[in-house]
Order: C-alpha cells, then sequence, then structure tokens
C-alpha cells in the first residue's frame, strides 16, 4: 500500500489560513489535491490534520473530495504522520505537504518509480527541481523506527529529519537529478503573501485552458513571462525548519 500523506493545518504562522485561501474559487488545498489524485503510483490520499477544532475544516474538506484524513498531534507531526501511515495501513509512504498546490501527480510518479529501482530506505525528488514540488518516499518501518527513537524539535516538528540525520542506520538515496536544467532556486510552495499571489497568476495563466497543467508547462511559462518570478523572489521555504533547529539548540541545553 503506497499512501500520500498531505500534512496540513490552518494554523500556520506566517499566512495563517493560507491552505483555504482561494485560487480561482476553490481553496488551494483543494487543488492540490485534485492534482496529485492523478499520480498512478499510489493507492491513497490521506490528510493529515490536527485535533485543534479550527482544523474540522480541513477534515470537512477531505470528506468532499472523497479522500481520507487522520487528526493528532499539532505538535508532534511525526507522530500524527505515523499514526496515520500505521491507520492506513501503508507499507511506502509519500510524504506531501499542503502547501504546494503546483505540485505534479507525474512529478510524484517519478519520484516514487525511482524509489522502488533504487531499493533504499528513503528517497526524495530530483536535487535540480523546483522548491514546492517536494516529496519524499520511504518504508514505513523507517517511519516507525523515528517515531520511537526521534527526541530534537525539528525530527519531531519535520517527520523525516531524523531518518536523514541517521544515514548508518537507513539507507538513504544520496541525490539525483533528473535532465541538464537546474530550477532549484525556483520557490513554488506558498509561505507568504506574495508566494501566494505568485501561484495564483500561474493558475490564472494554465488552469482555464489545462487544469492539470505540469510541472514543465510552470516553466515554460516562466521562460515567457520571466515577470511572474519577481514576484516572489527572495522567497524560501525553509524559515519553519530554521526555527526547530534552533529550538533544537534550546533542547540540548536542557538535556546536556
Amino acid at each position: 500500500m503506497i499512501a500520500a500523506i498531505i500534512q496540513a493545518r490552518t494554523d500556520s504562522t506566517r499566512l495563517p489560513r493560507k491552505i483555504l485561501m482561494p485560487i480561482l474559487g476553490k481553496p488551494m488545498l483543494q487543488h492540490q489535491i485534485e492534482r496529485l489524485k492523478h499520480a498512478k503510483t499510489i493507492d491513497m490520499v490521506v490528510i493529515a490534520t490536527t485535533d485543534m477544532a479550527e482544523d474540522d475544516t480541513i477534515e470537512n474538506l477531505a470528506k468532499q473530495l472523497g479522500v481520507s484524513s487522520f487528526r493528532g498531534s499539532e505538535k508532534d507531526v511525526l507522530d500524527r504522520y505515523y499514526k496515520a501511515a500505521k491507520k492506513n495501513g501503508a507499507d511506502t509512504i509519500v510524504r506531501l505537504t499542503g502547501d504546494c498546490p503546483l505540485h505534479d501527480g507525474a512529478v510524484v510518479d517519478e519520484v516514487v518509480t525511482h524509489f522502488e529501482k533504487s531499493d533504499v530506505d528513503y528517497s526524495a525528488q530530483p536535487k535540480n527541481y523546483p522548491e514546492g514540488l517536494d516529496t519524499e518516499v520511504f518504508i514505513f518501518d523507517a517511519l516507525e523506527r523515528a517515531w520511537k527513537e526521534a527526541q530534537l524539535p525539528s525530527e519531531r516538528e519535520h517527520v523525516t529529519p531524523y531518518i536523514r540525520n541517521h544515514p548508518e542506520r537507513f539507507a538513504l538515496e544520496k541525490g539525483w537529478r533528473e535532465g541538464t536544467d537546474d530550477h532549484s532556486m525556483m520557490h513554488w510552495s506558498v509561505d507568504t503573501q506574495r508566494d501566494f499571489q505568485f501561484v495564483s497568476a500561474v493558475y490564472q495563466n494554465l488552469y482555464p485552458s489545462n487544469p492539470l497543467f505540469s510541472m514543465g508547462d510552470v516553466i515554460t511559462l516562466l521562460k515567457n513571462e520571466p515577470e511572474l518570478l519577481e514576484i516572489n523572489r527572495g522567497s524560501t521555504g525553509f524559515e519553519g525548519l530554521e526555527k526547530s533547529l534552533r529550538d533544537d539548540e534550546e533542547w540540548l541545553q536542557h538535556h546536556a
């Protein structure tokens, strides 16, 4: 069983309720789910949200779209994620986040296929792909071991750092590239209002004529209309992880 588990919550710090903000009349998260449903390698989509009352809307949206949902800890995302995978009988997990409305089901298929051929415990998207197409694939046993052993704040809040931090315990894919172009500096996830304006502009250009526009379609659009890249130039998707790493330092001081 290959389960794509999308972690999503409304209480984001920099742009609250961003996953429910409308793009062309639909919540951003709905667009992402509809696009990922077309991935051929996954058996089910699960939305892993929190048990906070404000996330009732996410559970209701999942029901409307015919996908499973699981509710758990707000802060201990690793615990939430592990329990969502276990409840749904996942042998292989595709980890996604709910702030990536430009994600492409074909990219998910590409990463899952590469993972299956590589005979590893963990793999991720090509290193030269845009940020915002982040796709991690790993076996349930690796997730379970991380759930049992991880202690650092960054390892509880971000699901996979424990796995990636311990190459002596897990077979890790060493990183790969697809094609010769490098688009890794592009920022396609939604962390700020400017990011939301950027993805909205992409949708306005591509969605009406092709709702399942691809990564390649977006790249072609940006080559033809490079001014779109100026909308959120300088944004990154790593502020949350950076905060968790600072929390690690404080944790280590108290547990030395």
